[in-house]
């Protein structure tokens, strides 16, 4: 009889085969061994296939447990790959532009830039105007073809003012305007202008800049607002 095969050199499938051949080899020991026993044989030689047919279950339960491992393994493996390739794709899917609307505009924006928007929009939210003005300068900067340019410009026009710094302020304006004429900021914007003029006590150019608001948006909350302005730098 050849001697027990070593379940450690055995992958899944050869472990099978030889959980299988060995099965078969003491099936057959086994008759022998009742064979001999009816017919009296030698008990020395039983003695002997006997020990045989133990040497082959304790293999047989090596190869068993080798299986049992292996399959563990091999279900372990897929679970952690399925998990691998899931986290993967969420990672994929959160790098990938997602779209949002702005002001009636359709627009592809990528991870970075919202999470620099929202971060800049979270420090003017939370009254720190001067940090404000720093997060939404770098973000104007970084992101200049950005959709929510316009909305960023407008806090930081608001955030200059909040801080006295009117120059700063009518110039962050004006830029809006100029660069987004269309947008529902801008209305508002110009009658910003006129405020930080009139801050500086100059009647005049916030007059003008009034009557241009008028003229350029006659049909806005904020003409109806210059209007009634108008009749107080009279």
């Amino acid at each position: 009889m050849t001697s027990p095969a070593h379940a450690g050199l055995f992958d899944d499938d050869e472990a099978r085969k030889a959980i299988s051949s060995l099965s078969a080899k003491l099936d057959a020991l086994s008759s022998k061994v009742d064979d001999q026993l009816a017919t009296k044989t030698d008990k020395t030689v039983v003695l002997d296939q006997l020990n045989q047919i133990e040497a082959l279950r304790q293999e047989i339960a090596k190869l068993r447990g080798q299986v049992e491992v292996l399959s563990n393994d091999v279900s372990d493996n897929a679970r952690r790959q399925k998990d691998f390739y899931v986290d993967l794709d969420n990672r994929l899917r959160k790098l990938e532009p997602q779209k949002v609307v702005v002001d009636g505009k359709e627009a592809q924006i990528d991870q970075n830039e919202q999470k620099s928007y929202d971060t800049a929009l979270a420090v003017f939210q939370s009254g720190d105007y001067s940090g404000a003005a720093n997060a939404l300068n770098t973000f104007t900067q970084t992101y200049p073809r950005s959709v929510y340019v316009p909305n960023a410009q407008y806090s930081l026009g608001i955030a200059y003012y909040a801080q006295k710094d009117y120059k700063n302020a009518i110039t962050t304006f004006q830029a809006l305007i100029k660069a987004s004429p269309d947008s529902p900021k801008a209305p508002d914007a110009m009658l910003n202008i006129a405020t930080c003029y009139t801050e500086q006590k100059d009647k005049v150019q916030a007059k003008k800049v009034l009557l241009a608001l008028r003229s350029q948006y006659p049909d806005s909350a904020a003409a109806k607002a210059a209007a009634d302005r108008l009749s107080t730098l009279k």
